[in-house]
Order: structure tokens, then sequence, then C-alpha cells
């Protein structure tokens, strides 16, 4: 039995999930995501360091770009099998993909445009990574499984996914070999979710596994309570309405905007924060929050006993559902305070980068950041306390108020993910520490050493490593 642990992405960074395994020639590409962070956004344009052709199977932890967004390039370079994930992981994935690739497709006309405005010409053409038609072969392929469901790969391999809590249908994967009666257990982590969370299950924990792939995104810090998130929100909201400004959240079109959602009605229904215009200017978002109203099975009790009571956790009085560039345009007419919650997460692109341009120069606005931001992103450059930014190629001072609330990342923190860890009943043969800036990463595999006792490592970009 021979065992390969290719790291393709996500070593001693974030974003860019990719691992592909190879067993006994079979191989299988855990995870095909986008890489988001400045300094590694060429690698998205690099050739797969395995031809797409060769792999014969890919298993989709969740559908955020960092871990999904290069399938179309995948396809589009050779790639023939199937993409096997969770059922609504499939149904938002679709929606992710062909608005990522409308948004490269706009992103390289616009640039086009301001190119040929200022008389410059590039090196190399500009064009965009993928288009909506790549996507749409990506998407095409993509094989629904639910959560338990074994996945015969191979004679001897099989894969299980289970619940991570961490998105609608995110999940984690085992992965088993048999060979001549002997047998290894590989669990990848994907995004592990946190427990008493709003709105889905907690994770799934183990009892056994050979060798354990985990995140460690939050590995060297531990998250503010959920109350404290409450508090922290209601005081934004609160001073910038009396401030008279604008409040825009850059927010993750799956799961961000419908956790704030969830929370903006409960504030609302205590009476803590006034009433005010709230738009969700994220046509992602909107069709997402759709996807969310289908899978009630994914729920956990207590949302479930809220709808079952007719009260959804995604609408309260005063918000509007945008989907056309019109009507977000027309946002930026409205006088007084509104609420502005739109895409991308780390202001990589979407309508967000408009609506920081109109308020960035504001003090009497609020740019509130509920979501981690990538190293090197605008959102990064912005909440790291940069004076002027770059939007839409124009320089801007940034004079609106700055806040960011860490508690309501969807990911585990470092306690959450010692617990993970160490629900396993013996210790792993080998912990590989992924999905992590270098002091995140190298933090977290210290804390697994000493806390669990378990070996411990932080693979290096590419490299590839043998199982026992």
């Amino acid at each position: 039995m021979q065992i390969k642990i290719h790291f393709l992405g996500a070593a001693e960074n974030v974003t860019g999930s990719r691992h592909l395994l190879e067993i006994n020639g079979y191989k299988i590409l855990v995870d095909c995501g986008l890489y988001q962070e400045r300094d590694f956004l060429d690698r998205n344009w690099d050739p797969f360091p395995i031809p797409p052709s060769e792999i014969n199977a890919v298993l989709l932890t969740h559908a955020h770009l960092d871990h999904c967004g290069l399938l179309p390039k995948l396809v589009k370079e050779g790639f023939a099998g199937k993409v096997y994930c969770n059922e609504a992981t499939a149904e938002i994935a679709r929606i992710v993909l062909l608005d990522a690739a409308h948004i490269q497709e706009e992103d390289a006309e616009r640039k086009k445009r301001r190119h040929k405005k200022k008389g410059y010409i590039p090196d190399k053409p500009t064009k965009p990574l993928y288009d909506v038609a790549d996507a749409q072969a990506c998407v095409d392929i993509f094989q629904p499984v639910k959560f338990k469901q074994v996945v015969n790969l191979a004679d001897g391999l099989e894969a299980t996914f289970h619940d991570a809590g961490h998105i609608l249908g995110s999940s984690m994967i085992k992965i088993k070999v048999r060979l001549n009666g002997d047998s290894r257990t590989i669990i990848v982590s994907g995004d592990v979710g946190r427990s008493d969370r709003p709105i889905l299950h907690d994770p799934t924990f183990f009892e056994q596994a050979d060798y354990v792939l985990i995140e460690s995104t939050y590995g060297d810090r531990v998250h503010q309570p959920v109350a404290d998130i409450k508090d922290s929100l209601e005081e934004v909201i609160n001073s910038t309405y009396k401030a008279g400004g604008n409040l825009v959240v850059p927010s993750f079109s799956v799961e961000r905007a419908q956790e704030l959602l969830y929370f903006m009605n409960e504030l609302i229904n205590e009476k803590k924060i006034p009433y005010m215009l709230a738009f969700l200017d994220s046509p992602m978002a909107v069709r997402v929050t759709e996807v969310f109203k289908k899978h009630e099975e994914l729920f956990d009790e207590a949302t479930t006993a809220m709808i079952r009571n007719g009260d959804s956790p995604f609408e309260f009085a005063g918000l509007s559902l945008v989907m056309s560039t019109r009507e977000s345009k027309a946002i930026n007419n409205i006088k007084g305070t509104v609420m502005i919650i739109a895409g991308s997460g780390m202001c990589t692109g979407g309508r967000i980068k408009h609506h920081i341009a109109n308020n960035i120069t504001r003090p009497e606005s609020t740019l509130m950041f509920v979501g981690y931001q990538a190293f090197g992103t605008l959102g990064r450059r912005i909440v790291d306390g940069e004076k002027e930014v770059r939007v839409l190629g124009e320089n801007y001072q940034v004079k609106a108020r700055v806040a960011q609330i860490h508690g309501f990342s969807g990911h585990a923190d470092q306690n959450e993910l010692i617990k993970w860890l160490g629900a396993l009943k013996r210790p792993p043969r080998q912990v590989f520490v992924v999905h992590g800036e270098v002091k995140s990463a190298h933090t977290f595999a210290d804390l697994v050493k000493e806390r669990l006792g378990y070996s411990a490592i932080v693979p290096k970009y590419q490299q590839v490593i043998v199982l026992e």
C-alpha cells in the first residue's frame, strides 16, 4: 500500500486549498480553491502541478471560493472525472462559480477599458481566468451525495462526507483505504465549524484516524463569545446611526450574510437597534439564501423551531434584497443611515468595492468587517490600518471608521480545533496543519504536540509526503 499527499495549496497560507492524494495509482484531489492573497495570485494562472487529465476524482469540502474557485480551470485544462460533494454544496457552488466567472469577465473588460483610456499597453493580454461557459461545464459534472453516504471510488477506496458545521453543506471527508488486509483512514477537516452557533448543526467529531489534515485559520487565537458579537454589532450600528453615516459590510455571500441577517433579526425583535433601511446588495447572497430555505434538514433545532413558529431567520423589517445594478446604484441616492451588506467578503471584487469607494472618505460612515481577511486583500489592508488604499483603479484616503467583529467567524478557534482533534481515542500517526498563515499554522502545530502529544507538521507548498 502506497499513499502520497501532494500539498498544492493552503500550505503556510489560507486560500487556494488543494490536496492531492495518490493511493495505489488512483489520484484524488480534495478541493480546488482559488488563491485570494495578493502575494499568491499568480499561482491561479500557473499550470496544475499534476496534469488534470490524470486526476480520477475531486472531493469538494464546501462552496467557498478558496476551496472550489479553480474547478472551472481544472475542467478547462482536462479533468474529466466527477466532483463529489454534499447536495447543498453542489447547489451553492454552482451559484458561486458562475458568479465568479461573470465577475472575472467584467473585471477583465473593465481593465481593458481603463488601459485604453490611459494609453497603457500591458505586457500580456487582459483576460479572465475562466469564463461563464467554463464554469457551467464544471458544475455539470458535480455528483451530489448525502452526509454519511459512502462513495466507492475504486477497489478498496471509499470516501464519506460528514457535516463540518462551517457553512451550509460543508463537509469533513473521511477516506478509507483497504489493501491486502491492511487499512488506513485519512480525515480531511475542510473548514471546521463551531459548536453552539446559529442556524447549523455542530461539527462532526471522530474517534479514529491514522492521518488528519486540519485547518488552522484561527490556530493562534480565541474568538470572542457569541453574546459579545451581538453587543459589538449593536454598538457599531447605533454609533453609525447617531453619526449619520452608512454602515458598509463586506460579507461572504455564503453563510456570513445569512448569519448576519439572523443577528439583525434578533436585535430588531429585541428593540436594541433603530429601524433603518438595510440592503442585501448581492444577487449571489440572495440566491444562496434561497438554497438555505430549501435545506431545513441542515439547520439546528433552534433555527428549525423558529421557522415552525413562522419567524424567518433571514428576513426583518426594512430589509431589501437587491438584484439589479440599477437598484444597487440607487442606494447611493438615499439620505440618512443605511446598512449595505455586499460581497465579496475580502473586498476582492463585486459590488462592495463601489460601496467602499462611495463611503471610505466619509468619517461618519463605518466599514464593518465580519469575516477573515486574507493577507494582501483590500479588506486586510483596510483592517490593518493603511491610510490610503486603491479601489477600482483610484486611490482613496481611509477616513471612515473601521470596525472588525471577529466572533462572527465560521471557523473554529484554537481551543475548538484542539477539542476537535482531542476527540480521537488514540493519537493519529500524523497531523498535517494546513489552511493557516505561517504564524497561525506553526503556533497550532506546536500546540497540538504540547497539549495532545500528537505528531504534527506544517507542510510546505508543493511538498510531497509518503505515508506509512
